[in-house]
């Protein structure tokens, strides 16, 4: 495994709602073939879970300096794992039980959402990785999410 196919988990988001940004909570349960207990994307077909890398956050902020973890409506945000490099089919465990399969690489942003009205862009239709849950877990800030 070369650099980059390993990192950490800073962050575990949730919202009641969708098309809204998520609030990290800090630790979650991840439930198979649904998403994360509680959060309003679970049980989406195979787009369970998003992830989007704290880097790509980081270049964003330069013009959303308020941008944080979960502005994206994304459940996981990590840091030092190369989500670019990753390809449908991939798998990512997480954390000591939960393991992840990459379903979809990027979405549309639905109907311009509050990041593109503010800035004119968006990074999930680029950087967003979605997957179905595997199995399932107790995920928190700070775990390792690796390439297995």
């Amino acid at each position: 495994m070369g650099t980059g196919h390993r990192g950490r988990i800073i962050a575990v988001c949730t919202s009641a709602a969708k098309g809204t940004a998520k609030e990290n909570v800090g630790s979650g349960t991840l439930i198979a073939d649904f998403g994360i207990e509680g959060d309003a994307h679970g049980g989406f077909a195979h787009r369970q879970i998003s992830l989007i890398a704290s880097e790509d956050i980081d270049l964003m902020r330069e013009k959303l300096p308020d941008l944080a973890p979960g502005s994206f409506a994304e459940n996981l945000t990590t840091e030092g794992f190369d989500l670019a490099s990753l390809e449908v089919g991939d798998r990512l465990k997480l954390g000591g039980t939960c393991l992840l399969e990459v379903s979809q690489i990027g979405k549309e942003c639905h109907a311009k959402c509050q990041i593109f009205e503010r800035s004119g862009e968006c990074i999930m239709p680029k950087k967003g990785i979605f997957c179905r849950v595997i199995t399932g877990g107790n995920v928190e800030a700070g775990d390792e999410i690796a390439l297995i």
